[in-house]
């Protein structure tokens, strides 16, 4: 597994497509928190489990303000169809081209397979990783960690 960013350190900006002709930026988000969710691909069992979990507990994570963003290296038509297929109601970025660039400066891109590590971060409303998670890329990590990183920022 990859070394991803620590707690404490300043999440890397970027911008990426969330459709063909939209970019979301990072940036773009502060003043609340944001949970980025790393996956490896598109339609595989474990990332459709993982995001669907999501997607179902999306009010959970309003709770607190958070915004839930997902990211792979696929491309914007492949997360277009993920998306609808699964039914998902939160950004699908693609960390597309170059490929995994995003997920290079996170510390979380498997240059093995060229895919993105199941990686989690909470980063709190500066810009700052409050808490990250690196999950075996066959294990979906759950919510878990990232509800409990976002009640204990709640308290900071």
């Amino acid at each position: 597994m990859s070394q991803i960013l620590a707690p404490g350190t300043v999440a890397p900006d970027f911008s990426l497509n969330v459709t063909p002709n939209q970019k979301l930026s990072l940036h773009e988000l502060r003043g609340r928190p944001v949970i980025l969710a790393f996956y490896p691909a598109d339609f595989s069992p474990v990332c459709g489990d993982q995001m669907g979990l999501y997607n179902e507990i999306l009010k959970e994570f309003a709770k607190f303000n958070a915004e839930l963003i997902g990211i792979s290296v696929d491309g914007v038509w492949c997360h277009e169809e993920f998306a609808k297929d699964r039914h998902l109601h939160f950004p699908l970025l693609a960390d597309f081209e170059p490929k995994g660039a995003v997920a290079k400066k996170y510390g979380a891109y498997r240059e093995e397979d060229g895919t993105s590590e199941r990686a989690l971060f909470v980063i709190d409303s500066k810009g700052i990783i409050f808490w990250s998670y690196c999950s075996p890329v066959g294990v979906n990590p759950g919510a878990d960690g990232i509800l409990q990183a976002l009640e204990d920022l709640s308290k900071k």
